[in-house]
């Protein structure tokens, strides 16, 4: 299904969210700036796509800094993001998120955009971060919510009706726009997935709202005595 959308992915991104979507990538990163500005940190974006999140992620890396990580499963959402990130220190390669190809307790740093919501079992993909990352190791990711209140009835009705009409004409496919709203309505409400990340180990775990709560941040942190 993303492979079908990759060749307009950016341009739809950009279009359909107004550009805030820049704005909230660059908001998440700047979050982690702490862990990013060491040069030794083991850095992944996951699900990356086409690379937006990751180009933010280097954005604070020092120039001695290992490179950032970022997989996707996606071939061609992944191609696309190679072509944008790698020239500028990323590494690219295809990873199933349940089943990462690296050893545990390797990651100072995870982060996850507009990805983690398509993962096939929620706590499945936690308990993977949660391996992958090390003791004191940091996870955060960045995902759609459903608002409340006025907002949240004017953004349903963009989000359910508009978005998909608009996605379709101009992408030439359909499933994937009419997925989009439904994936968001059945993720997990922040208190719940907050829960979840507890009950997998995680502490300091916190939700940061971005745009009125249509988008915001997961944080948490592996225990360092794990």
């Amino acid at each position: 299904m993303f492979d079908q959308i990759a060749p307009r992915y950016d341009l739809l991104n950009h279009v359909l969210s107004c550009n805030i979507d820049r704005v909230w990538w660059r908001k998440a990163a700047r979050r982690f700036r702490p862990v990013l500005a060491r040069p030794d940190a083991q850095v992944l974006d996951l699900c990356c796509g086409t690379g937006d999140m990751t180009l933010a992620l280097l954005r604070h890396r020092p120039k001695d800094g290992q490179p950032v990580l970022a997989a996707d499963f996606a071939h061609q959402m992944l191609v696309r993001g190679a072509a944008k990130f790698v020239p500028k220190g990323g590494i690219a390669f295809e990873a199933d998120a349940l089943h990462l190809p690296l050893p545990p307790g390797s990651l100072d740093l995870l982060t996850t955009a507009f990805g983690f919501r398509n993962l096939a079992n929620y706590r499945a993909g936690l308990e993977e971060f949660y391996r992958v990352l090390k003791p004191g190791g940091e996870l955060g990711i960045l995902d759609f919510s459903e608002p409340g209140g006025l907002i949240g009835k004017l953004y349903a009705f963009y989000f359910r009706r508009v978005l998909p009409a608009m996605g379709s004409l101009i992408s030439g496919v359909s499933g994937p726009y009419r997925y989009l709203p439904s994936s968001v309505h059945r993720f997990p409400a922040p208190p719940q997935l907050l829960q979840t990340m507890q009950s997998v180990g995680f502490t300091e775990v916190s939700w940061t709202p971005y745009s009125f709560g249509i988008a915001g941040l997961y944080r948490a942190v592996k225990p360092p005595s794990s």
